[in-house]
């Protein structure tokens, strides 16, 4: 699955411990790391920390809408969590008030905190993520376990981080296909597009969804979809019921999504290409945590974190320079995340880069998307080495627990699979 993602090479040249992620949601908890709005008495706007167990991030918000009988345009968040986890994150909500949300009763939700604010969360508000996370049945014997992980950690440290590329989730941890969806969106595909978000049955999901995707990809009976998907399955069935009433519009029926659903679609196609990138980085051995010529380099902002708004043309001339100030945590070696302004970097990674987005046939205009404009996308910069603080490993038996930190934007399984390799 890495593969058709992607996602290749490694870091660290252990050989791994294997190992199995998520047996339970208990074995993966995320807790934001957050700048939030501050408290005011007369504020519209209420900012409150929720806990949800094993919960989508959409369909949360879809449920929080639904039980509180607002817009989910009126819920704001400021990044999405996996499903098969215990998260702990920021919501916006205009025009609910504390007392509102903490008289929910939903299940496996819980609001831990709640005030008022004359701001709603928004993006920038995110600085990182902690986590905690249990690795089961590792693959190797305790003791040889052992050695892996604390060489695998002295090996991190010293790079200061890990590849930092987009993990499955990004794309979809069951149905690994947004990416796909992207591709087709931004080829003016928009039929393939449905039909890939709609059907396109995947191995390994449940035999339901399986039976019922086949069946709609070999018929195509939008009529019998209707009856057969499950209720659950609220996003297919809005698109179905649009084609069901507009035979033929599928930009319409695609615009029944969340708009951060079809933005996400988008961005996971670039996300394909950053992965692919960073893949090709990693073969031919150029560095992370240092720059070569041609690079483009993130600065710090205000916080620390990468700025990925403004970037530094690494010369001959400025090379020391730029590579003390990486080596010490102030800037970061980037890659493009191409879109319809794309900046390259020069020399051998920009290289890279121009041959992975000629390979895909694209063109900047085709990240311009007039029939849905709002999930158009110009592109930006990404940091190719992921920080990572705070790293602390316990073995017991045949688990694996770790805590560490991470800036937003980062995905702890492509930390993770530093330790286990799929071994």
């Amino acid at each position: 699955m890495e593969t058709d993602l992607g996602i290749q090479g490694y870091a660290t040249s252990t050989p791994g411990v294997g190992g199995v992620l998520k047996v339970t949601a208990d074995d993966f908890v995320v807790e934001e790391i957050s700048a939030p709005p501050p408290a005011s008495e007369a504020g519209g706007y209420t900012i409150a920390r929720i806990q949800a167990r094993d919960w989508e991030t959409n369909r949360l918000v879809r449920q929080l809408a639904r039980s509180l009988r607002i817009s989910r345009r009126r819920i704001g968040f400021a990044g999405t969590k996996d499903k098969r986890a215990v998260t702990s994150r920021l919501f916006s909500f205009q025009g609910v008030t504390p007392d509102q949300l903490r008289a929910l009763g939903l299940r496996d939700i819980k609001v831990l905190d709640a005030y008022t604010s004359v701001k709603p969360l928004e993006i920038g508000d995110l600085l990182g993520n902690r986590f905690r996370i249990v690795v089961r049945d590792l693959a190797v014997p305790a003791e040889e376990a052992a050695v892996t992980v604390d060489e695998t950690s002295r090996q991190l440290r010293v790079l200061g981080g890990f590849p930092n590329f987009f993990g499955v989730q990004r794309f979809g941890s069951v149905r690994p296909i947004t990416h796909l969806v992207g591709r087709h969106i931004v080829r003016g595909e928009f039929q393939r597009a449905v039909e890939t978000y709609v059907a396109n049955p995947i191995e390994g999901e449940d035999p339901e969804s399986y039976d019922v995707r086949e069946a709609f990809a070999e018929g195509g009976d939008v009529r019998e979809a209707l009856r057969s998907y499950p209720r659950p399955y609220t996003f297919e069935r809005a698109i179905l019921n649009h084609l069901n009433t507009r035979p033929g519009d599928y930009v319409g029926a695609l615009r029944q999504l969340p708009p951060n659903l079809l933005m996400m679609f988008v961005h996971a196609y670039q996300s394909y290409l950053f992965n692919r990138i960073l893949s090709e980085r990693l073969r031919r051995g150029l560095p992370l945590a240092e720059p070569v010529a041609g690079d483009l380099v993130l600065p710090a902002d205000r916080h620390g974190l990468p700025d990925r708004d403004r970037w530094v043309d690494v010369t001959c001339d400025n090379l020391e320079k730029v590579r003390r100030r990486c080596t010490s945590g102030k800037a970061w070696v980037s890659a493009i995340l191409f879109g319809s302004e794309p900046e390259f970097a020069g020399g051998e990674p920009g290289q890279i880069e121009r041959e992975v987005v000629a390979a895909e046939g694209l063109q900047p205009q085709d990240f311009v998307i007039p029939e849905i404009p709002r999930i158009s996308s110009k592109g930006t910069r990404r940091e190719v080495l992921a920080p990572l603080r705070s790293l602390e490993t316990t073995l017991v038996g045949r688990s694996l627990s770790l805590g560490f930190e991470l800036t937003r934007g980062s995905y702890a399984t492509s930390l993770l699979r530093e330790f286990m390799k799929g071994g």
